[in-house]
């Protein structure tokens, strides 16, 4: 399962770059979050090298959980402690750089049970848990 969905993300990040190749834009883009040593969000967003940044992973969601985001280190989601990455999103949109959210990862604890709990769970939690504005 863990191979299917690594394909899918790739597939998706390969769909992404094409479109912007289609659209005479050259697109680059990068995970961020699974390593201690590579800057903040901020910073990797003001390098002017990423078109998007996709933020690495939500590891539990739907079906009722508490959405929990791994950052390996960047920030702790126990107590609210990423509440500041809602800035650091805003100021990368500002700065024209998307940001996504990847979500599962080769570990979690996860699932979806129809499109609202998707929905709910996904726009409604995690921009109260993560202060992004929805």
């Amino acid at each position: 399962m863990a191979g299917r969905s690594r394909r899918f993300q790739s597939l998706m990040v390969v769909i992404g770059a094409a479109a912007g190749v289609l659209a005479g834009q050259e697109m680059v883009g990068v995970y961020w979050g699974q390593n201690g040593n590579e800057g903040s969000l901020d910073q990797a967003c003001a390098s002017g090298l990423y078109s998007f940044v996709t933020l690495a992973f939500l590891t539990t969601f739907g079906n009722g959980r508490n959405p929990v985001l791994n950052l390996a280190g960047h920030c702790d989601p126990s107590g609210g402690g990423c509440v500041s990455m809602g800035a650091s999103i805003e100021r990368c949109q500002r700065l024209g750089v998307k940001v996504l959210l990847s979500i599962g990862g080769g570990n979690g604890n996860y699932s979806l049970n129809s499109p609202a709990d998707a929905i709910e769970d996904q726009v409604v939690n995690n921009s109260k848990t993560y202060g992004v504005k929805s």
